[in-house]
C-alpha cells in the first residue's frame, strides 16, 4: 500500500515536472498578431522564477499559546505560465518550489520513546529560544491577470489560487533551563500542507499572502497539560520577487 502511494505521487511529480520545464516544440518561431490595436506576441509567457520572505503567524491557537520572536518564511521555485485568451494577460500558473518555515511560540515539543508530547512552558521558565521549523516541497497554481504587453516589462498583476506543500523534514529545538532539548522528523506533523494565496503588485514585486486550510499537526495531536487539540495552522505574509 505504502510503495504504491510512493510509485503514485512519484509519478505526479514527474508529470508536473515536465509541465514546468518542458518547452514548446516551436519555441524557436515568435509569431506577432494584431487584437484591438495592440500588438500581440502569440508566444508570450510569464514564465518566472520567484523568491519570497514572509513573516509567519499561527491562527486557531489553543489557550495559553503565544507567539515570541520574528517567525521566518523563505520560498524560492520557478512557475510556468500558460495563458488562457488571445491577448495572453490571463493565464493559469502551475509551478515547483522549496520552501522553509519557523514558528517561534510557547509550546515546549518532547519525545520519549519515539512519542512526541506538547505542553506550554510556564511563564517562570526562563529560555531563550524555543520554535518548530518545516520544510516543504510545494507545488503553486494560481489564476493569473497582468496589465503586462510585448513591450510593457513593468505593470500590474494579481495571482490567486492554492499552494500544496509535502513536508520533507521538520524539527523542533528549545534553549533554556533546565537543559536544551531538540527533535526532528515529529511524525505528528501533516505531511501534507494546502492553503489559498493571494499575490498582488506592480513590476517585480509583490504583497504575498498565504492562508493554510489544515492544521500544521495531525488531529490527534494534544496539549499534555489541557488535553486541548493543538488546532493551529500557518498565516503568511510578506513580499514575492518575481524574475524572468
Amino acid at each position: 500500500m505504502r510503495f504504491s502511494y510512493i510509485c503514485s505521487m512519484k509519478y505526479l511529480l514527474y508529470i508536473i515536472i515536465g509541465i514546468i520545464f518542458i518547452p514548446s516544440l516551436n519555441a524557436q518561431d515568435n509569431p506577432q498578431s494584431v487584437l484591438n490595436d495592440t500588438v500581440v506576441d502569440t508566444k508570450y509567457r510569464e514564465d518566472q522564477f520567484y523568491f519570497s520572505v514572509t513573516y509567519n503567524l499561527l491562527g486557531r491557537k489553543p489557550r495559553g499559546m503565544s507567539q515570541t520572536g520574528f517567525s521566518s518564511g523563505f520560498h524560492l521555485g520557478f512557475i510556468r505560465d500558460m495563458p488562457l485568451n488571445k491577448r495572453r494577460n490571463i493565464a493559469l500558473g502551475l509551478g515547483l518550489g522549496l520552501s522553509t518555515n519557523s514558528y517561534n511560540q510557547n509550546i515546549q515539543i518532547t519525545e520519549i520513546n519515539g512519542t512526541a508530547s506538547y505542553q506550554i512552558i510556564d511563564g517562570d521558565v526562563t529560555f531563550s529560544k524555543n520554535k518548530f521549523t518545516t520544510y516543504l516541497l510545494e507545488v503553486p497554481l494560481e489564476l493569473r491577470w497582468r496589465t503586462s504587453t510585448t513591450k510593457a516589462y513593468d505593470f500590474w498583476r494579481i495571482y490567486a489560487g492554492v499552494k500544496l506543500g509535502y513536508v520533507v523534514y521538520n524539527s523542533s529545538k528549545y534553549r533554556g533551563l533546565p537543559n536544551d532539548i531538540q527533535v526532528s522528523n515529529i511524525d505528528d506533523f501533516n505531511r501534507f500542507q494546502y492553503g489559498l494565496t493571494l499575490s498582488a503588485g506592480y513590476s517585480n514585486v509583490s504583497v504575498h499572502l498565504y492562508y493554510a486550510l489544515n492544521p500544521i499537526f495531525n488531529s490527534d495531536t494534544k496539549l499534555e497539560d489541557t488535553g486541548e487539540t493543538l488546532e493551529i495552522n500557518a498565516v503568511k505574509i510578506g513580499l514575492i520577487f518575481y524574475i524572468l
